[in-house]
């Protein structure tokens, strides 16, 4: 019986974890919020401060943070090491500047109000000027703007935070007021030094040496549960080696992630994480919210919301400060520093740590935990009420933007970056008629001063494509460089506009199989023809003949079509024979039919609208 009870609590705490992740999204989406928002108050509602249903919130915390761990392997996987030493200046001196700099403001804060003595002050700055790393890159991967300028920058303050979590722990024992042995510490600090410095020597050494040949013979098994299996072992074995090092889980994944980034594996791995980092984040946010404590929270409300506010404020404006002069987009700056407001994870480590220490008396720790939980909770709402008032302040001609009484065109065309500009001078040079739409108002601007007529609309929004001419189109170009939105977009445009081509501009490999998987008429990689024409002339630059060049050329571009077929039906990893096969001795056949038939529908699609005017 006891056996079964428990089976049934464990049934019954997996449900109600799920249950609130599955009502809580609808609900915020549906008023404007942020998943993460909806994940912390349904922490807050089923935690110990309201429906109780977890008693001990504490040990749901270390199991879900697996999902941060996960998040930055994902992470590290998108960062080459190269581009890694290349962020070395923003993360050592924006990542320095904006810790020590907000360190001393919210410590001064909070000795001058007399809430923590000098000790106490070091500690609660340092904890609350560190930012969430979760929920900073969760907003900047939902808004899809991780890898442009100021979200690059933005991760390397978080880089840098996590990067600065150990010397701080070695170093917050200097401050108990029993002094204790100072010389011991020092070598204590020490030995943590040289143990992490072994640890990542450690991690860097295999996942250079030893990652890619542990795949590859893993892959020859054929079995994908093994595969999965292996990218598991790897970012939960790196991130314990550096647990044990002393630092933090997330660092050692992002390592790990960072070792892996040219692995041919990269993208087999990604697929085998993605699933298991959403469901970890979710219940991260909900254990967070399940921490807070009500009773705190009421007792001092005032004191902490007033602090939870300032505190807010302050981190936006001094990352304002840092960011304002090397931005170059308008808003950037703003952006950066309302993503970075909430307390960071680690918080939750200084300040009992301070309590430890006795430099932190119980309610001193209590209120600063409480600030911190606020901020965390304050942060997405913030993040979002920012990008919504600068979406608003950077259209100068909103209203006339989102007039599309004039808007007619036979193609509609999503995106006008340099991809969609091209694609619109082949169709207006065919005299086709074109509906080129665009959710940035300063390249709707420049593309005013070359004549071209560019409506200000967001693709992913149903009433945007339908006032923009989607009913009337026979084909949509969806020309944008973000994935997910362009995957979006497909399926609205299939939802609502049956019969309607679709040809998408694909962000890689992977995603062409996404979106062949749904249907689309047309896709092409963004960089696909141009490295095909690129290979084809270097080929004749060193003595090959013109005409072999362009069967080499023909001959690759076949190759990739079987590719994508065999990816279909087999996976990924399918078709890697492909790939360095001899090439063929004799002339090419004709090019394949699928290649054939698509770039026959193309034309057409030109070509019909001329007659009609």
């Amino acid at each position: 019986m006891d056996q079964q009870h428990g089976e049934f609590g464990f049934l019954t705490f997996g449900l109600v974890l799920l249950a609130a992740a599955v009502l809580s999204v609808p609900i915020a989406r549906r008023i404007g919020l942020p998943a993460i928002v909806a994940y912390l108050v349904a922490g807050v509602i089923i935690g110990p401060s309201g429906l109780a249903a977890f008693g001990t919130p504490e040990s749901i915390i270390p199991v879900s943070e697996l999902g941060v761990v996960m998040l930055l392997f994902l992470i590290g996987l998108e960062l080459e090491l190269g581009r890694l030493v290349a962020m070395r200046r923003a993360i050592f001196g924006l990542g320095a500047a904006q810790l020590s700099l907000t360190a001393v403001v919210i410590g001064a804060l909070a000795s001058a109000a007399g809430l923590v003595d000098w000790r106490g002050a070091v500690i609660a700055g340092l904890a609350l000027a560190m930012s969430a790393t979760a929920i900073a890159l969760q907003i900047l991967e939902e808004r899809g703007q991780l890898q442009q300028d100021y979200g690059q920058r933005a991760f390397a303050i978080l880089l840098f935070q996590d990067m600065a979590v150990v010397p701080l722990l070695a170093a917050l024992p200097l401050l108990a007021p029993e002094g204790g042995n100072v010389q011991g510490s020092l070598g204590d600090g020490l030995r943590t030094v040289a143990t992490i410095a072994g640890a990542i020597a450690l991690i860097v050494v295999a996942g250079r040496y030893l990652l890619n040949p542990f795949f590859r013979l893993l892959a020859q098994t054929g079995s994908r549960e093994v595969m999965t299996a292996a990218a598991l072992l790897v970012v939960l074995g790196a991130a314990l080696i550096m647990q044990k090092a002393g630092m933090s889980m997330a660092l050692g994944a992002f390592l790990a992630g960072v070792m892996l980034a040219e692995s041919n594996y990269r993208h087999e791995l990604e697929a085998d994480i993605e699933p298991f980092r959403g469901l970890l984040l979710a219940l991260f946010f909900m254990g967070i919210g399940m921490t807070i404590d009500m009773a705190i929270v009421w007792t001092d409300l005032r004191l902490i919301l007033i602090a939870a506010v300032v505190i807010t404020l302050l981190k936006a404006g001094i990352v304002w400060l840092l960011f304002r002069a090397t931005c170059a987009r308008r808003g950037d700056a703003l952006r950066a520093g309302s993503v970075l407001t909430g307390a960071g994870e680690f918080a939750f480590v200084l300040i009992p740590l301070g309590a430890t220490l006795h430099v932190l008396d119980a309610r001193q720790a209590s209120i600063l935990t409480a600030v911190a939980a606020v901020t965390m909770l304050l942060g997405p709402l913030v993040a979002a009420l920012t990008d919504a008032l600068l979406r608003r302040v950077t259209r100068p001609v909103d209203r006339a933007v989102e007039d599309f009484s004039d808007a007619h065109g036979s193609v509609l065309v999503i995106g006008f970056g340099r991809f969609g500009q091209i694609v619109s001078q082949c169709l207006l040079a065919e005299g086709v008629d074109v509906t080129a739409i665009d959710n940035d108002s300063e390249m709707i601007q420049q593309a005013a001063r070359f004549g071209f007529k560019v409506y200000y609309g967001d693709g992913t929004r149903l009433e945007v494509l339908r006032a923009a001419g989607a009913v009337e189109a026979r084909l949509v170009a969806i020309c944008i460089d973000n994935r997910d939105a362009a995957s979006h977009i497909v399926d609205l445009v299939q939802a609502e506009f049956p019969g309607t081509k679709i040809f998408v501009r694909s962000y890689d490999r992977r995603h062409s199989l996404q979106l062949l998987s749904k249907g689309v008429e047309f896709e092409l990689r963004e960089t696909y023809e141009s490295a095909l024409r690129f290979g084809r002339e270097t080929l004749a630059a060193i003595g090959v003949d013109q005409e072999r060049a362009a069967e080499v050329e023909e001959s690759v571009r076949r190759r990739d079509l079987d590719r994508l077929v065999l990816q279909q039906a087999e996976g990924i990893s399918a078709g890697r024979d492909l790939l360095h096969s001899n090439m063929v001795q004799e002339p090419l056949s004709k090019p394949s039919r699928t290649a054939t038939a698509l770039n026959q529908e193309a034309k057409e699609i030109v070509r019909e609208p001329q007659a009609g005017g």
